[in-house]
């Protein structure tokens, strides 16, 4: 079986999982669909690389570590108390009865210990007070709440009812359509809307221009066997960043990009040599894209020549030729660019890699691959082809 080849901004990623944002190994590697063996010696590795020449007093990264994670947990602590607070207005200038009542109706969110420091009043009452529980119903509600809260964060408030079920039942949830819909009403959760965009890549040239290979009614049977591409671009404040990708129209992951300031044929080239790099498809791939200057050029075409691929371009003016990578600019740019500035071209780049690599290849669920990632529907493939 073919090993499988990790780009280094996804090694980065990866361990950024468990270095900076606190997951275990196993939830790490579970969430973007890699070995955890692999991922621990990538994180090995990584704790490994502190500078020996640093300066006396230096401390090392498991202080760091520990240090960061004592001052989540207090940051946490404080949002909860604030929360709390912000919620109970009114509630500490009136009885202990009502500071109880509003207790009870909040016990399951929060720690008990940090309610009765909140309200000033003693555990032993509370437990007197709160020893009549909740209905069931109502306990799952609230459980189920805090998990549609945290599934809404980690999907960057893009995911609808429909996306977020499946979501859901893989965290263990197994609820209904119509109860989520109700939950999110009540917890004022909406999903982030679509933005509208415009087409970067220019037409106008005399270089020699491919067929359509893709029509309506041409449906890939494996991975591999047709590629989109195109580029756009993200604005900074040092000016327009531009990105160029490629998609695998089967499997729906992003098999190669490349960033850089300037929309030259050099910055499409770049994309097409990491996905050969990482995917090494066999001839006779299809190589679609529009009829921009960067994909018609002489130098270009000749690299698709070298590769065995076969080119094909859009009709001219047709977006809908190039669905498919039409269909992830708009989820890029609606799930993330569109709501964050960035202040420097590397801000945005970094911001790029974490989500191509992260998100939308190993985590982000679609609907054409029965809600499952790319990566998971491409090793699913895999193995059923194997045996087969």
């Amino acid at each position: 079986m073919k090993s499988t080849t990790y780009t280094p901004e996804f090694r980065a990623e990866a361990v950024k999982l468990v270095l900076a944002q606190g997951l275990t190994l196993e939830e790490a590697a579970q969430r973007i669909a890699m070995p955890k063996g692999t991922l621990a010696n990538w994180v090995s590795a990584a704790k490994r690389g502190t500078d020996p020449k640093a300066p006396p007093g230096s401390r090392s990264v498991a202080e760091l570590e520990a240090e960061v994670a004592k001052l989540r947990e207090e940051l946490a602590v404080e949002r909860m108390e604030k929360d709390v607070l912000k919620k109970a207005t009114g509630v500490l200038c009136e009885g202990v009865a009502a500071r109880y009542a509003f207790m009870k109706s909040v016990r399951l969110e929060y720690p008990l210990g940090l309610l009765c420091r909140v309200f000033d009043v003693s555990r032993s009452g509370s437990y007197t007070a709160l020893d009549r529980p909740p209905s069931q119903r109502a306990q799952d509600d609230e459980r189920l709440k805090v998990a549609i809260k945290a599934a809404h964060v980690q999907t960057r408030e893009t995911y609808g009812p429909l996306r977020l079920q499946p979501e859901l039942i893989s965290q263990g949830f197994d609820t209904g359509h119509d109860r989520i819909v109700r939950l999110r009403r009540e917890l004022g959760l909406r999903y982030k809307q679509k933005k509208k965009f415009k087409a970067t890549t220019n037409s106008n040239h005399n270089f020699p221009v491919a067929p359509n290979l893709l029509e309506p009614t041409f449906a890939p049977t494996r991975p591999n066997e047709a590629w989109v591409s195109n580029i756009t671009y993200v604005a900074t404040d040092e000016g327009w960043l531009y990105l160029a990708g490629i998609k695998d129209v089967f499997t729906c992951e992003m098999v190669g990009y490349a960033l850089g300031a300037r929309m030259t044929q050099e910055l499409t080239a770049q994309a097409l040599w990491r996905a050969v790099h990482r995917k090494r498809p066999a001839p006779g791939l299809i190589l679609h894209s529009d009829r921009g200057s960067q994909y018609c050029a002489d130098d270009y075409r000749k690299l698709v020549v070298q590769f065995g691929m076969r080119a094909s371009m859009s009709r001219k003016g047709n977006c809908y030729d190039n669905a498919p990578m039409e269909s992830f600019w708009g989820s890029l740019k609606n799930e993330m660019i569109h709501h964050l500035r960035y202040a420097t071209r590397a801000n945005a780049e970094a911001s790029i890699k974490e989500y191509i690599e992260i998100l939308y290849n190993r985590q982000r669920r679609h609907s054409r691959l029965g809600y499952v990632s790319p990566v998971t529907f491409a090793d699913n493939f895999r193995k059923q082809a194997l045996a087969a």
